[in-house]
């Protein structure tokens, strides 16, 4: 831009009106200076003046550079707050009990389930009631995943405890097989998943993470749709993989034989 172009801009913009004035003034009384048309105590006090008004102009590009360093040392302030770990895991799912009440679609995965279930059963009951879709994944107490779990538990010769955990969760929603659906996974999953109306704009997905502890609460973190939109679709999408590898529940699997 040409510098006529650009002092128009500036002018018709009110950008860096002040050191417009700060030149004009200095030519001004430089002219008025040369040619003794003003004593030169007047000039005196205009150089002075000049010189006040270079001061303050010079202020205002520190007083930016000052604002930005704070407002950068805010904003990684802000950035590591959100990136500790306290910030996304807890040990509770934040809000699970009044959403699973009022959800119409609901999906649980997980080991055992059997805190969840016994948790919620009465919820669920009601949500059916409504008119909910309910779905429920866990592991399979037949084969060998009950054994698998233990050891990652770091337990390897307690199987039975797993096996009696899905069996506790069978027994729970006993009452509700006809119209909830169950299935038993060939394996033991990474992770536990809460899905609350996943296909909705509002819907919420709590993703509990595995330990290799037999007891205590597991770190939970929580994800919605708007904010975390990659990897509520990863987890959504990892729901329906593992339903999709898993075998229905069988009249056989509501009433297992006693042992003897």
């Amino acid at each position: 831009m040409r510098p006529l172009q650009r002092l128009r801009a500036d002018l018709s913009t009110g950008k860096n009106l002040e050191i417009y004035l700060t030149a004009t003034i200095a030519l001004v009384v430089g002219v008025l200076g040369v040619f003794s048309i003003v004593k030169p105590d007047i000039v005196g006090a205009a150089t002075l003046a000049v010189l006040a008004l270079v001061a303050v102009n010079a202020l205002g590009p520190r007083h930016q550079v000052a604002d930005l360093e704070a407002r950068v040392a805010e904003l990684n302030r802000l950035v590591e707050a959100r990136m500790a770990g306290d910030s996304f895991l807890t040990a509770v799912r934040k809000g699970l009990d009044e959403r699973v009440a009022r959800a119409g679609d609901i999906r649980f995965a997980g080991v055992t389930l059997s805190r969840t279930v016994r948790a919620h059963v009465d919820d669920l009951r009601k949500s059916l009631g409504r008119g909910a879709s309910v779905k429920v994944l866990l592991i399979d107490p037949k084969g060998t995943v009950p054994e698998e779990a233990a050891r990652r538990s770091t337990i390897p010769d307690h199987a039975d405890v797993f096996e009696h955990r899905v069996e506790s969760t069978i027994y729970l929603l006993r009452d509700l097989k006809d119209s909830i659906e169950v299935r038993f996974m060939p394996f033991v999953p990474a992770f536990g998943l809460v899905l609350l109306d996943a296909d909705d704009d509002d819907g919420v997905i709590h993703v509990e993470l595995g330990t290799h502890s037999a007891a205590g609460r597991d770190p939970v973190f929580t994800l919605t749709p708007r904010r975390d939109h990659f990897w509520f679709e990863h987890f959504k999408g990892e729901f329906d993989r593992m339903w999709e590898v898993s075998r229905e529940a069988t009249e056989a699997d509501w009433y297992p034989r006693k042992r003897s």
